[in-house]
């Protein structure tokens, strides 16, 4: 399962750091962060809790970032 979030975050360096650092969590099969636009799409495993998987996204990247935001799109 596909999903794209609208995020914010301030240096091209902490989104690839982010990109990174998603790649590793359980339940995600891909993941990519276009700074320019502020895209996030993340691919979910099949069967994947992609909510409760999405809070660690987002625990993980503000780690990186502390400012960091995501709103789903899709």
């Amino acid at each position: 399962m596909k999903k794209t979030y609208q995020i914010e975050v301030d240096c091209a360096n902490c989104a690839n750091k982010m990109e990174e650092e998603t790649k590793k969590i359980q339940g995600i099969t891909n993941a990519s962060i276009n700074f320019v636009t502020q895209k996030f799409v993340v691919d979910f495993a099949e069967d994947s809790d992609h909510k409760k998987i999405f809070k660690e996204i987002v625990k993980k990247c503000r780690k990186i970032d502390r400012d960091f935001t995501a709103v789903e799109l899709s």
